[in-house]
């Protein structure tokens, strides 16, 4: 039997534009890092340990998708890289602090990219 939310969520991602996905993608690293943020402070280092395999498994789809043709893509590839690496830390050392700098980090992105998918979205309307 087709469970009905996960059709629905299966459904968004395939008529979902480029840049929703994004925003997709950061919003769902962030939801998985504050389960891994809670998993530690309950001390449950398993669920903690899959929650953050999850948002680094994110933040590599967003780094191997960058296109390289842009000075922006470098800067990005160079953050995703350093995100990545605080979420090995942070997972071998079960660190809080590295999990809330990722998190300062990731809302930032995820600010950013909104307020440009929403420019994109003006922009789309004014054409038409």
């Amino acid at each position: 039997m087709v469970n009905p939310y996960q059709q629905y969520q299966e459904n968004q991602v395939m008529t979902a534009p480029p840049e929703r996905l994004v925003l997709m993608l950061y919003e769902g690293a962030l939801r998985f890092l504050r389960l891994a943020k809670n998993a530690v402070k309950e001390k449950n280092y398993a669920d903690a340990n899959n929650y953050i395999v999850k948002v680094e498994d994110i933040i590599m789809e967003l780094n191997m998708s960058l296109d390289m043709n842009y000075e922006l893509s470098k800067n990005l590839r160079s953050l995703y890289n350093f995100i990545y690496e605080k979420l090995i830390e942070a997972n071998v050392k079960k660190d809080l602090s590295k999990l809330e700098e990722v998190e300062g980090l990731l809302e930032g992105l995820k600010e950013a990219w909104q307020e440009a998918y929403v420019e994109v979205i003006k922009a789309k309307k004014t054409a038409l």
